[in-house]
């Protein structure tokens, strides 16, 4: 049984308001915020209205393609017309989902120079860096399942269930 870390709801706004500072302290200014589903959809809700940024969203996590391959594509496009893209996630584990997003992004086109990334929690040992994180743990070391705010409406089975999905994360 993993060990689940509660993130609550005052650490995940300080966060997000850290995040947001993070973002207007850079001279590199995003003109959309992109929540990778499902995730980063909340924590992309709520740096969009800290910054006052506009909000889209791409879901990678249900691996239903007119919901992320399609979508990358045109996200694509807009990068290489000059628009800047920051990608959020919740966490920044193994890194196979911005590593997926940043080749299909690339695959599709788009400028890298402006494409970013922002979590609240970094692995310092994933495969993937990222530019904006609030919290870094090293994978090595803390095998504990985060369970953020809007993950804690689940039941705990559920919970358990999704950490046991990649168990190399918590082994």
């Amino acid at each position: 049984m993993p060990t689940l870390t509660p993130i609550e709801q005052a650490e995940f706004l300080t966060a997000v308001q850290y995040l947001a500072r993070r973002v207007r302290e850079d001279e590199w200014t995003p003109t959309f915020i992109i929540g990778i589903g499902r995730g980063g959809l909340a924590p992309a809700v709520f740096l969009s209205h800290a910054t006052g940024l506009p909000m889209l969203s791409v879901d990678y996590s249900s691996n239903v393609p007119d919901f992320a391959a399609e979508l990358l594509v045109k996200l694509a496009q807009r990068s290489a017309a000059g628009e800047r893209l920051l990608f959020v996630d919740d966490i920044n584990d193994s890194g196979t989902t911005i590593a997926h997003l940043r080749i299909a992004l690339a695959d599709a086109g788009a400028d890298a120079g402006n494409i970013r990334f922002a979590v609240l929690i970094d692995n310092i040992v994933s495969a993937q860096r990222v530019d904006y994180r609030f919290r870094t743990i090293d994978r090595s070391k803390n095998k504990d399942w985060f369970v953020f705010p809007w993950e804690a409406v689940a039941p705990v089975e559920t919970v358990i269930e999704d950490s046991a999905v990649v168990p190399e994360r918590l082994a």
